[in-house]
């Protein structure tokens, strides 16, 4: 059987292809390219018909490769970004990236409606300026509402790129339940938040789990693009709820999803929303079954891939690796700096950004790449070490072990700096956690397994792990210290 698994990231997007001889589960990457958002008139915005022509490309050449017999297909993304689309199927306007600004501009006119207290009792996620929450409000703020009264349907991104292949509207649960404007409590949209924002309850589409069959390819899309029918599967449409099936933990510990953010989490039979979530940022997040995953979201390599945007356009092209290489040659603990300051959030002069805020938390600043890469590694270690223990204190429970999964599991000095700052073992891998994820819900939607947990052994036999054990917990112990008295971290 062959499977397809679309994934699309901040920075790139991957078309994977998943083939299954009834032992064995193989992945190989047919088709990458490059994602970026867009500069336009003081937004921000995705090529959205880019990225389905790119999609569309990698379908074409799985279909090459297989003889066009493809099973089925399933697209994750990041989360909260959406359009809008008429009867007809016509696209409203252009999808906004979450990096976008417009919410800052209106968020005294968005928490007047709701506080960020009542926001997070009613949806248990994160209070962020990126959630689709946000964005709607900000279009109301901005005098766009007429759109949002008007529109047939919203549509988040993987939903967006699934009905331009099968013409049927869905929201998937895991992408549905991130966006601020769905009830833990009661199952459904949050009639709470609709009604405060003037959100029409129409707009929105009926929840499925992760496992439906969103629809099969309309002729037209066969036809034009010279492939044979498959199937379109809901699955995990949240990266993030995808990556977490592919973890190969066993017992409770703690869940990094890698990446361009770096989302720590454990997951619970039930959400939990209360006080403490709210002081410390915890979301309540969908994940497969019905689980959910508490998430304490950081900024993670958005750092590094912003560097390194800065020193190519320097004339250094330097890859991951080489960046790595050099990090791991500074000297330790010179310079620390809180991830998540709001200062490092929008593109564009991360270098600068870094030095500005060492000179004024520490007096002096990181000069070279490596130097700046370190600063970069050793911080999101300590952050992480931050968010692990809240968790534990949030949930009660112990999470003795960390399993790093994604594109960051495979940067040895950052997974060693994780051991090292948390005082745990890290198990890495498996890289393309996300896509694998993807794949085995579609497997068990096809009836190829009974069920996750069979899908996870698969992962745990077929794609090898590297273990990391802490170092210097002495040094990083007081390097910690240190973090939490700069930055006021309780």
């Amino acid at each position: 059987m062959n499977y397809l698994a679309f994934d699309l990231g901040a920075s790139s997007g991957k078309m994977y292809l998943g083939r299954w001889d009834g032992a064995k589960l193989a992945l190989e990457t047919v088709h990458r390219f490059d994602n970026a958002a867009v500069p336009l008139a003081g937004g921000l915005y995705w090529d959205f018909i880019g990225i389905f022509q790119a999609m569309n490309l990698g379908v074409q050449k799985a279909a090459a490769l297989t003889g066009n017999r493809l099973a089925s297909l399933g697209i994750d993304t990041f989360a909260n970004d959406f359009s809008l689309i008429s009867r007809a199927g016509d696209l409203l306007a252009p999808v906004r990236c979450y990096r976008d600004d417009r919410t800052l501009h209106h968020r005294e006119a968005i928490f007047s409606r709701m506080s960020p207290r009542q926001v997070y009792q009613a949806t248990g996620n994160q209070i962020s300026r990126f959630s689709t929450l946000m964005q709607l409000a900000a279009m109301r703020e901005e005098g766009q509402g007429y759109l949002l009264d008007h529109a047939y349907k919203l549509l988040f991104l993987p939903d967006l790129l699934s009905y331009y292949i099968t013409g049927e509207v869905i929201a998937e649960f895991t992408i549905s339940s991130v966006s601020q404007l769905y009830d833990f409590l009661a199952g459904d949209w949050s009639e709470e938040v609709l009604a405060a924002y003037r959100i029409p309850r129409e707009l929105l589409g009926e929840i499925v789990p992760p496992g439906t069959v969103a629809g099969s390819t309309l002729k037209s899309y066969r036809e034009r693009y010279g492939v044979g029918p498959f199937s379109v599967i809901a699955v995990c449409e949240h990266d993030t709820a995808s990556a977490f099936l592919a973890s190969p933990l066993e017992g409770d510990g703690a869940i990094i999803s890698s990446g361009t953010w770096s989302l720590v989490g454990t997951l619970v039979d039930q959400p939990v929303i209360n006080t403490i979530g709210f002081a410390h940022n915890i979301a309540n997040e969908g994940g497969y079954g019905g689980r959910v995953r508490l998430i304490r979201n950081l900024m993670g390599t958005w750092l590094i891939q912003e560097l390194r945007t800065d020193f190519r356009r320097q004339g250094r092209d330097y890859s991951f690796e080489e960046l790595s290489a050099m990090a791991a040659q500074a000297a330790p603990f010179a310079y620390i700096i809180d991830v998540d300051d709001e200062l490092f959030y929008a593109p564009g002069d991360m270098a600068a950004k870094i030095r500005q805020r060492c000179r004024e938390r520490l007096g002096r600043a990181p000069e070279n790449a490596g130097e700046l890469v370190r600063c970069v590694c050793e911080s999101l270690a300590l952050k992480t070490r931050w968010a692990v223990e809240k968790l534990e204190q949030f949930t009660g429970k112990a999470l003795p072990v960390i399993s790093i999964v994604g594109g960051g599991a495979q940067d040895q000095l950052l997974c060693q700096f994780m051991a090292s700052a948390c005082g745990r073992p890290v198990m890495a891998g498996p890289i393309e956690a996300a896509a694998l994820g993807n794949i085995l819900v579609q497997m068990i939607a096809g009836g190829q397994l009974k069920n996750i947990e069979q899908g996870q052994e698969l992962i745990r036999r077929t794609f090898p792990l590297v273990h990391y054990q802490p170092r210097d917990t002495d040094r990083w112990a007081e390097a910690y210290r240190l973090f939490q008295s700069i930055y006021q971290l309780e």
